[in-house]
């Protein structure tokens, strides 16, 4: 069940210009309210699997959250997965 909160945020990836203070937690509580597989790589790395795509991405450490470049690959991936705000 996607929640107000993860509205916020799915809007928060998609916004123009490519925000750079999303919290890396909220866009995997997203993911998971989405249906998304997600399980831990090595190291930081984390697989996602969503309507039949995946990808795979970098947890942000030692900040909490995630970079420009990140933003773009997630806004990406959601799309490829049939997601929009």
């Amino acid at each position: 069940m996607v929640s107000s909160k993860h509205t916020r945020t799915l809007a928060a990836i998609f916004a123009n210009p490519v925000r750079a203070d999303i919290r890396w937690t909220d866009v995997e509580n997203l993911l998971r309210a989405l249906g998304a597989e997600i399980t831990q790589g090595a190291g930081s790395r984390i697989r996602v699997s969503l309507n039949g795509r995946r990808m795979v991405f970098h947890e942000p450490h030692p900040r909490p959250t995630i970079l420009k470049d990140a933003v773009r690959s997630i806004r990406r991936f959601l799309s490829e997965a049939g997601i929009s705000p």
